[in-house]
């Protein structure tokens, strides 16, 4: 299994962030992408991906903290990016207009400098979006034109499905697949090419049923795959085989 989106340098892992990169590590999970949101956490999660050997690390700026950004960050995005081989992506970058804790508009300016960016050191982006579809696909149809990249925990239509895939990204899908009002999604995940999806935890944050209410951690990816193989109708060793591989793919493991 490859979770292609974690967060295991979140404080919620502090009492027992080794036993569970152990568990992961001994169920013989391929690949865990630690994604960075600010500067402190992707400064972390190269440390952890330079400690770990199944952690790969993405840096980056969320929509939330892009009201923070100073200009010198950018310069060291570009040097994790360059110099720390297991730095793999920029992200997570994009936009977020659900909490709106910075302006819109300089979220806007933090994302498209990141697409450039990402351009610059030639690594794919993991996108973040939040109720600003609109907007994120005219970023992404004049600023992303031939990036490669990854949607991460897809919550858009299906016509936006269309479009995304056309600009040759990839879908990833959380644990928001098994929850009971996930119908729209359920539906969404038919659509989605087996050669561009990915599965992720997002951990801590949106744990699968069974575990629902608890915190998130790698190694229920499984769940997910579990729930998209049968709503395809593969077996689920195939699933995760095919997901891991496109990981691999996406991030040049």
């Amino acid at each position: 299994m490859f979770d292609s989106h974690a967060h295991l340098d979140d404080e919620r892992f502090d009492g027992d962030r080794e036993a569970v990169i152990e568990r992961s590590r001994v169920a013989g999970m391929a690949g865990i992408i630690n994604a960075g949101a600010d500067m402190p956490s992707s400064r972390r999660s190269v440390e952890l991906a330079n400690s770990n050997d199944i952690i790969y690390a993405a840096v980056g700026i969320h929509p939330h903290d892009a009201k923070a950004v100073l200009a010198e960050d950018y310069d060291q995005l570009e040097r994790w990016a360059t110099m720390e081989k297991k730095v793999v992506a920029i992200g997570e970058i994009g936009l977020d207009y659900h909490y709106d804790f910075s302006p819109r508009e300089i979220q806007r300016e933090v994302f498209i400098r990141q697409l450039q960016l990402a351009r610059q050191v030639n690594k794919p982006i993991i996108i973040h979006n939040r109720e600003s579809h609109a907007d994120m696909l005219d970023i992404l149809e004049n600023h992303a034109r031939g990036l490669r990249g990854v949607f991460h925990c897809y919550s858009g239509s299906v016509e936006m499905l269309k479009q995304l895939l056309d600009m040759g990204l990839y879908i990833s899908v959380g644990g928001p697949v098994t929850f009971a009002n996930a119908k729209k999604l359920l539906e969404v995940v038919k659509h989605i090419p087996l050669n561009r999806l990915l599965i992720e935890t997002d951990c801590p944050y949106l744990t699968p049923t069974p575990y629902r209410g608890k915190r998130n951690e790698p190694l229920y990816v499984e769940y997910v795959a579990e729930k998209i193989a049968g709503l395809l109708g593969l077996p689920t060793a195939a699933l995760v085989d095919t997901t891991a591989r496109n990981a691999r793919e996406l991030f040049r493991i």
